[in-house]
């Protein structure tokens, strides 16, 4: 073999030796910046729908689960609680919820899905000013809201009321209802929060 075909064999491989090296050069180089592209974990899970089973939830207590950094209330209301719901109209800012803080699904008296009226749904944030306010389902004395008190929420930060659905008294420094995210059913136990129903979907 001459030396010619030996200098000619050698540029061929170190060439290719050399594309590959920078080939995988350019990709350790890409890899963080296609990284930096993508949503993390935390990012994807702080948006993710959350499947909450509660099956084992009593009446009257409140659950709270985080969806999007935000706490989410899910309450089984009582049918004495469900019972209050008519009464308030009078006393209520927006009763018939025509701001648009929920889902069309859930703007109804109870504001909750027509097939399970009694369990509430909502984001746990005060809409004066982002506080969280307090969970204050006795009623009468024993809530320490007055004598007249039907059971709600209330918030400690500037004294705003919202009734079991919700819905945000008048004369006080909450504008709105607490929102209703979006939320659907696998089973009579188990809601997704986050994802509407299929049928609500367009």
């Amino acid at each position: 073999m001459s030396d010619q075909n030996v200098n000619k064999g050698r540029r061929r491989m170190l060439t290719l030796a050399t594309s590959a090296v920078g080939a995988v050069g350019v990709g350790f180089m890409a890899t963080p910046f296609i990284l930096s592209m993508t949503p993390s974990a935390r990012a994807k899970a702080a948006g993710a729908p959350v499947e909450v089973d509660f099956s084992k939830l009593a009446e009257g207590v409140l659950l709270t689960i985080e969806w999007q950094g935000k706490p989410v209330w899910i309450v089984k209301r009582s049918d004495a609680m469900m019972d209050t719901l008519g009464t308030l109209t009078d006393l209520l800012a927006d009763p018939e919820s025509d701001v648009e803080q929920q889902p069309a699904y859930a703007k109804n008296q109870s504001r909750a899905q027509e097939k399970h009226p009694n369990l509430s749904v909502m984001v746990g944030l005060c809409t004066h000013l982002g506080c969280v306010p307090l969970e204050k389902f006795a009623i009468g004395p024993a809530s320490d809201m007055g004598d007249d008190w039907p059971g709600g929420y209330f918030c400690p930060c500037h004294g705003s009321k919202f009734d079991m659905a919700g819905r945000v008294y008048k004369n006080v420094p909450a504008p709105t209802n607490l929102p209703v995210p979006p939320f659907r059913f696998l089973s009579d136990t188990v809601i997704v929060v986050g994802e509407n129903p299929e049928e609500a979907k367009v």
